[in-house]
């Protein structure tokens, strides 16, 4: 069963850019789809970005289309969130989750591990 540990996040200003990185391990990399997801502040967690297992295909929600780009490295069990131009709005508790059921995942459900998120404050 694979384990998902991330890394990133933190404080940043609007406009700067952050990664976040999700690390994988306990199962095969690329037979699992990845997600990254977000609940900001006393609202309901929400999709940002799905890639598929072998990264070629890739999702996004309107609010960061543009902005984010996920990616992943097989060969090093890893997944990454690269955050542009961040914007007061993307405050937010950020989650990675895993799917082997899913070729892509853009809903809360069918996942086989997640995390337990790091924070992202951006301020104006």
């Amino acid at each position: 069963q694979v384990t998902l540990v991330q890394s990133g996040g933190g404080l940043a200003q609007a406009g700067d850019s952050l990664r976040l990185s999700c690390v994988a391990s306990g199962g095969t990399f690329s037979d699992h789809s990845m997600g990254w997801f977000r609940r900001a502040p006393g609202k309901e967690r929400l999709f940002v970005a799905a890639i598929s297992k072998s990264g070629d295909m890739t999702y996004y929600a309107d609010a960061v289309k543009g902005r984010f780009t996920i990616s992943r490295d097989n060969a090093k069990n890893t997944a990454y969130l690269q955050m542009d131009s961040l914007k007061p709005e993307d405050t937010a508790n950020y989650y990675c989750a895993s799917s082997l059921y899913r070729a892509a995942i853009m809903t809360w459900d069918g996942l086989d591990a997640w995390t337990l998120g790091t924070m992202v404050t951006v301020s104006s």
